[in-house]
């Protein structure tokens, strides 16, 4: 049994932690928009009547798979160029994450997403520039604290993963700010369809 077990590890977290990385980071960008979904519709902002949107569901998914990989090459790059475990080298790592990192990974969801729905290229940058501030400083909030814990305490091989699973309250955040514009337009066009239908005219 526990040969078998350090087979699996030695495959998952050894030869093909790109994949394991790759495929995590997608698994849970699509339970993080699964929990967002059920969210809005306890909170009766959605106009789904209950339903999950699975096409959506999938262009989350898609996203993920699509910024696996660049997590992966990003942080074992990161451990190779600033090797070390003193507060300084963290907070190196830490800045880093949150200068390049960051709103390139930010960048990279909202016009991947906004391609998945049809969306120009120009489109999904022009919704990330709208939203910017709302991500980027509560990006500035949330990860700084915890990847001192991970550039700290967690063992390079498991960088990723630790990420990829902390990410997952990050992405209910990121499917929120991805559509809850469009949420309001959707409550206002069922609150006030007369405006709604005077505006498309």
């Amino acid at each position: 049994m526990y040969s078998r077990y350090k087979k699996l590890k030695d495959v998952l977290f050894g030869r093909y932690l790109w994949a394991t990385n790759t495929v995590s980071c997608g698994l849970l960008l699509t339970a993080g928009d699964i929990i967002q979904q059920k969210i809005e519709v306890y909170t009766n902002s959605s106009q789904s009547n209950g339903a999950i949107d699975v096409d959506r569901i999938g262009r989350m998914g898609t996203v993920g798979l699509v910024q696996g990989l660049p997590n992966h090459i990003w942080y074992t790059w990161l451990d190779r160029f600033l090797p070390g475990k003193s507060l300084m080298t963290v907070g190196k790592k830490i800045v880093a994450d949150q200068v390049i990192c960051s709103p390139i990974s930010s960048a990279s969801f909202f016009v991947g997403a906004g391609m998945l729905e049809g969306c120009s290229m120009s489109q999904g940058w022009e919704e990330y520039k709208s939203k910017f501030l709302l991500v980027y400083i509560t990006d500035c909030i949330v990860w700084p604290p915890s990847q001192l814990i991970n550039f700290l305490l967690v063992p390079a091989v498991y960088r990723v993963l630790y990420v990829n699973v902390f990410t997952v309250a990050w992405n209910v955040f990121l499917s929120y700010a991805k559509h809850f514009d469009r949420l309001k337009i959707n409550e206002n066009a069922e609150l006030y369809p007369t405006s709604h239908k005077r505006k498309e005219l």
